[in-house]
């Protein structure tokens, strides 16, 4: 395979760090996601490694190295630092060229990315310190359900009603869904009414206004989120291609633009 240039983005989240290689022509030439651990630096160096295999390149071919996320500076070999909220909103609008809602339900927050026509932030919203509503939200709930969580989204599909649940903190949501369980709820009930609470939290933090957009692993893996969102939401919410590599991809992308711009300024940093 003949490669010319090349560009990385490497996104460092609290759960798990992706890696994302470009070409000039935007085109993903290799990608991969492991989780994050307590060594960062490790983790960003392996997600690289193994997204250069994949694209059959090595590290003197790639023209820039853009790393975002929470563990950013842990990534030492990058050229530029970037935020998540930056980065996502890039890669989101190079798939949705309009005025776009960007929702990332990320493993310890959920952010809302709002841009205009041209791909200009006007808007932006995080929510609380507190994990309820997030991928750790649903990780936990599975852990106390006994249920893989990779079997929520199903179990959720066969759901007869939806469990109301109050709490909006997840150690008090726990004890909800004991006390639920103890009074004969199905399970699958419980579960659709975790991602309802999911997507009440979404609701509470910022109005969607214009094509509304999901990225993050819990959509990646978890279809049935953007469902329910659609329904309360009264609009339809998509889910972005590749969405838990949306960060590391639209830091690939920045990665390009700033070549453009400045090549031997990058060249320089390396």
């Amino acid at each position: 395979m003949i490669v010319t240039e090349t560009f990385a983005g490497i996104d460092v989240g609290t759960t798990t760090t992706k890696a994302v290689i470009v070409d000039a022509r935007q085109n993903v030439l290799g990608s991969f996601i492991r989780r994050s651990g307590t060594d960062l630096a490790a983790a960003a160096t392996a997600v690289f490694e193994e997204a250069m295999a994949q694209a059959e390149v090595t590290q003197d071919r790639i023209q820039a190295i853009v790393a975002t996320g929470y563990g950013r500076r842990n990534v030492h070999f990058a050229t530029e630092f970037r935020t998540e909220i930056s980065c996502h909103g890039r890669g989101c609008f190079h798939y949705f060229p309009e005025a776009i809602t960007v929702v990332d339900i990320g493993g310890q927050d959920n952010k809302i990315i709002k841009l205009d026509a041209k791909g200009k932030r006007i808007g932006f919203k995080m929510n609380r310190k507190c994990a309820a509503g997030t991928g750790a939200f649903l990780e936990e709930m599975a852990h106390r359900l006994e249920i893989p969580i990779e079997e929520l989204s199903s179990l959720a599909q066969e759901a007869s009603e939806t469990t109301q649940l109050g709490s909006y903190c997840t150690v008090f949501t726990a004890t909800e869904v004991l006390d639920r369980i103890r009074a004969g709820e199905g399970r699958e009930n419980i579960i659709r009414g975790l991602f309802d609470s999911v997507v009440k939290r979404i609701l509470e933090m910022d109005t969607l206004i214009g094509r509304v957009i999901m990225t993050g692993g819990v959509v990646a893996f978890n279809a049935i989120v953007a469902e329910i969102l659609s329904a309360r939401a009264g609009t339809k919410a998509e889910i972005a291609p590749h969405p838990q590599e949306m960060g590391a991809f639209g830091a690939a992308l920045s990665g390009q633009e700033i070549y453009v711009r400045q090549p031997r300024a990058v060249l320089r940093r390396r």
